[in-house]
C-alpha cells in the first residue's frame, strides 16, 4: 500500500527489509501489510511560553522573566529526525512541547542566576542571545532545533525595577538642568567671540585693502620692468636673427664646398677603380693564368711521383715475395734434407752418427788450435825431461784432442775408439790439416 504525508510531518517505516527504519519527511512510501509498519511524527512548529517566577539573581534579587520561543524538528535533517523520532515515537505534540519547554526555562532560570538585573533589563538582546545559544545545543541533541526566541517580560515585586526607574529619571532631570545652564553659558561666550570676529574682520578688511594698494604698485612695477625687457629682447632679437641669417648663408657656403669635395672624391675613386681594372686586366689575368699552369704542372708531376712511388712499391712487393718464395723453397728443401738425414740416423743409428762426428772432428781441432794463431809470441819453459817448441805445442792439442772421444761417449753412450779407430799419425795429419 501507498502512504503520503505532508510537508509537517515525517514518516517512518520500519519491519522487514527497512533495517534501519526508512524515514520520509514529506512524500510517499510503499509499505506492506502485516511484515511492515509505518509511524507518523510531526514536523510542526511549536511556539513555548517559557516562564520563570522569582528567580534570583548574581546580587540576590528575585525577578521573574517571561520568553517566547519557536522549536521544530528538524526534517531535512536526517541524523536530527533519526535523534527525534528515537526520543519522541508515538508521543503528541503536547508532549514534546513540555519536554521541549521545560529544557529552555531550565536553561533560562541559570542564565538569569549569573546576570544582574541591570543586565537582563537594559541588554534583552544579549541575554535572548545567550538564551537560545545554550538551549539551541542541548535541545540539538533531541534532534529538535529552536528557530526563535525573545524575551517577552520582566517584573518583580519588590518594586526593584521601579527603584531603578525613578533613579534613572532624576539623572535625566538633572542632566536636562546642566544641560539648560551650559546652553545659556555657551551662548554668552558665543556672542563675546562673534563681537571679537566682528572686529577683528574689519582690521582684516583694512589690512586687506592695504595689501592690495601695495601688490597693485608692486605688479605696475613688474609689469613696467617686463614691458621695458621685452623691448630691449625684441632689438636684441633683430640683432640675433642678422646674425643668423649671415651664418645661414655662410652654411650654405660651406655645404655648396662640401659637395663639391664629395663630387671631386667620387672622381678619384671611380679613376682608382679605372685603374685597378686596368692592372688586373694587364697584369693580374696574366699572372693567374701562369700560376694555374704551374699548379697544373706541379699537379701532374705529383701524379708521376705518385705512380713511379706506387710502381716502386709494387716492385718491392713482387721482390719479396719472391724472396719469401725462395726462402720458402730453400726451407723446405733443408728440410727435406734433415728428414732424410733423421731417417738414416734412424737406419745406421751409431754408424751414422759416428759418420756425423768424424766430419765435424776437423772443424773441433780448428777451433782449438784458433787461439794459437792469433798469438804473437809464446813463451816455453822446460824442465829439460820433455819435448820443447812447435812439438810439446802439437801434443798438447793432440792430447786435448784424444780426450774428445771420451767427452763424446759421456754426452752420446757411444764408444768411437770400437767403432772406428783413428790413429795417432791420423789425428796429426787432422790437426796439420
Amino acid at each position: 500500500m501507498f502512504y503520503t504525508c505532508g510537508p509537517n510531518e515525517a514518516m517512518v517505516v520500519s519491519g522487514c527489509g527497512r533495517s534501519p527504519p526508512l524515514m520520509i519527511a514529506g512524500g510517499r512510501v510503499f509499505v506492506l501489510p502485516c511484515i511492515q509498519k509505518i509511524q507518523r511524527i510531526s514536523l510542526n512548529t511549536l511556539t513555548l511560553n517559557v516562564k520563570s517566577d522569582k528567580v534570583y539573581t548574581r546580587h540576590g534579587v528575585p525577578i521573574s522573566v517571561t520568553g517566547i520561543a519557536q522549536v521544530k524538528i528538524q526534517g531535512q535533517n536526517k541524523e536530527m529526525l533519526a535523534t527525534a523520532c528515537q526520543m519522541f515515537m508515538g508521543k503528541s505534540e503536547r508532549e514534546i512541547s513540555e519536554i521541549a519547554l521545560e529544557t529552555l526555562e531550565g536553561h533560562q532560570r541559570a542564565i538569569i542566576a549569573h546576570l544582574t538585573v541591570e543586565e537582563i533589563y537594559q541588554d534583552r538582546k544579549k541575554f535572548s542571545e545567550q538564551v537560545f545559544k545554550v538551549a539551541s545545543s542541548d535541545l540539538v541533541n533531541m534532534g529538535i532545533g529552536v528557530v526563535s526566541y525573545t524575551l517577552k517580560d520582566v517584573h518583580d515585586d519588590q518594586d526593584y525595577l521601579n527603584s531603578l526607574g525613578k533613579a534613572r529619571t532624576a539623572q535625566v532631570q538633572k542632566d536636562a538642568r546642566i544641560g539648560e545652564a551650559q546652553y545659556k553659558r555657551d551662548s554668552v561666550i558665543k556672542e563675546a567671540r562673534a563681537m571679537q570676529e566682528k572686529v577683528s574682520a574689519q582690521y582684516k578688511n583694512e589690512i586687506e585693502m592695504a595689501k592690495a594698494q601695495r601688490d597693485y604698485e608692486l605688479k605696475k612695477a613688474a609689469y613696467d620692468k617686463e614691458v621695458n625687457a621685452k623691448k630691449a629682447e625684441s632689438e636684441m632679437a633683430y640683432q640675433l636673427q642678422v646674425a643668423k641669417t649671415k651664418q645661414c648663408i655662410e652654411e650654405e657656403k660651406m655645404q655648396v664646398m662640401v659637395v663639391e669635395r664629395t663630387q671631386q672624391i667620387m672622381l678619384q675613386e671611380q679613376e682608382i677603380i679605372r685603374k685597378e681594372k686596368e692592372l688586373e686586366a694587364k697584369v693580374m689575368k696574366p699572372a693567374d693564368a701562369e700560376r694555374y699552369r704551374l699548379e697544373k704542372l706541379a699537379e701532374a708531376q705529383r701524379a708521376q711521383l705518385i705512380m713511379e712511388a706506387e710502381a716502386e712499391a709494387e716492385s718491392i712487393k713482387m721482390k719479396g715475395e719472391a724472396e719469401a718464395f725462395a726462402t720458402e723453397a730453400k726451407g723446405r728443401a733443408e728440410a727435406e734434407q734433415m728428414a732424410k738425414k733423421a731417417e738414416a740416423f734412424k737406419q745406421y743409428k751409431e754408424g751414422a752418427m759416428v759418420d756425423l762426428l768424424l766430419e765435424k772432428l776437423p772443424l773441433m781441432a780448428e777451433a782449438i788450435s784458433q787461439p794459437l794463431s792469433h798469438a804473437q809470441k809464446i813463451t816455453m819453459v822446460s824442465s829439460g825431461g820433455s819435448e820443447v817448441g812447435a812439438a810439446k805445442l802439437a801434443g798438447e792439442v793432440l792430447d786435448i784432442m784424444t780426450r774428445v772421444p771420451s767427452a763424446l761417449e759421456k754426452l752420446t753412450g757411444i764408444d768411437i775408439s770400437q767403432v772406428f779407430c783413428i790413429s795417432k799419425g791420423q789425428m796429426n795429419k787432422i790437426c796439420l790439416s
